[in-house]
């Protein structure tokens, strides 16, 4: 064997890329360190590879219908952990969803054709039962998640089990913060919801445990209980504090230079109330069976405080602390009462000789049964029984 010929050999050998120029053929590599780094590199590959498709069945195709401030909010964490949204509103949010990295659609037809497999509903309380309506379902898969978002609960539930086609799940929850109250992170915060429909098979099952994960890992304190349950307790919560918020609003209270860390809750009570709409605060009002009882209660509670207040108000007190002394006043003088002439009463004598109607012969007042008789006889006054 020629030189030449020894060394496209040992090359060969070393390099599997190399062609032997006898036989024309690609030599096969013998064991060596790249066989064992591809083998064990094979592992990696595969576990990988299972990973990603893992995360793509994981993901899943959200639609927002809503796509407002609240919509928006939303939107964002849903994107945060790798799901795909799909935006729908009214207005013109095409710009604020390219931003998010979300796709928006003005056409409902179009939106439910690309077959989200979760419909959110984040539209404001009192839009709700126009903007169901106007939803083609039936360009929707039968087995497409319903998620209500609305503040109210009995309300909401009642709806769609009356709209929705009866092959739909129907998931009811309502974060109990907003776009100001969760900006940061939502570790901590109640997270309501109440499973009112999901079907029984093992797919429909994952996909809403899927959804909930979002909320799980976000760190919020998930509390599962009935739309029943939910308005009892955010009557006598949410509604009364949005309701001392725009009374105190009313008040157009300002901060002072002596702020204390009450007062200083209370300005940040009213700035949180009053940046949300009338409309919502009204649909609290409007769309929850306790919400009047609850304002009924307030104004009650109310006037009992001020009743309080005047049953231990005394006017001493208060004129002593609010108004000024009175002046020291001359002695009034008696007004003069003109007297009357005594009428003349003369010593009548009884028949021992005694003084009678009159005073006695010893001095002591008698009581006679007859007085004396006055008469008038020739200018000369005369005495007579």
């Amino acid at each position: 064997m020629s030189t030449s010929q020894k060394i496209s050999s040992s090359s060969s050998l070393g390099n599997p890329s190399v062609f032997s120029p006898s036989n024309n053929q690609r030599q096969l590599p013998r064991k060596g360190g790249l066989i064992r780094a591809l083998d064990a590199a094979m592992p990696f590959d595969y576990e990988s590879k299972k990973q990603r498709e893992l995360r793509e069945k994981s993901k899943l195709l959200i639609g927002v219908v809503g796509f407002g401030n609240f919509g928006q909010f939303i939107a964002k964490r849903m994107i945060q952990h790798g799901h795909t949204v799909l935006g729908y509103s009214r207005g013109d949010y095409s710009k604020v969803a390219e931003d998010m990295g979300a796709r928006y659609f003005r056409d409902i037809d179009d939106f439910c054709e690309e077959h989200p497999d979760v419909v959110i509903i984040c539209t404001s309380i009192l839009s709700t039962e126009r903007v169901l309506r106007a939803v083609p379902f039936q360009r929707l898969r039968r087995s497409t998640l319903f998620v209500d978002m609305l503040s109210v609960k009995e309300f909401p539930k009642a709806l769609f089990q009356q709209l929705l086609p009866k092959d739909f799940d129907l998931l009811c929850t309502h974060p109990m913060f907003g776009p100001e109250s969760g900006k940061g992170a939502w570790t901590g915060l109640p997270f309501v919801y109440d499973k009112v429909r999901v079907g029984k098979n093992h797919a429909r099952q994952d996909r809403c445990e899927r959804f909930l994960k979002v909320f799980e890992q976000e760190g919020c304190r998930m509390v599962e209980m009935t739309c029943e349950e939910h308005d009892k307790y955010a009557a006598s919560s949410q509604f009364i504090t949005h309701t001392v918020g725009r009374v105190l609003g009313q008040l157009a209270l300002e901060s002072t230079p002596i702020n204390t860390k009450g007062y200083e809750t209370l300005l940040s009570l009213v700035d949180n109330t009053c940046k949300d709409s009338f409309d919502l605060y009204y649909g609290l009002f409007m769309y929850n069976i306790n919400a009047t009882e609850e304002l009924e209660r307030l104004e009650r509670s109310f006037d009992a405080v001020k009743k309080q207040l005047f049953d231990q108000l005394h006017d001493i007190l208060r004129t002593q602390l609010f108004q000024s002394t009175p002046a020291k006043r001359a002695p009034q003088e008696l007004p003069q009462i003109a007297s009357t002439p005594r009428p003349l009463l003369l010593p009548a004598t009884s028949s021992n000789g005694g003084a009678s109607n009159g005073v006695s012969s010893n001095g002591s007042a008698s009581n006679g049964a007859a007085g004396p008789h006055l008469s008038k006889e020739d200018g000369v006054v005369k005495v007579s029984e």
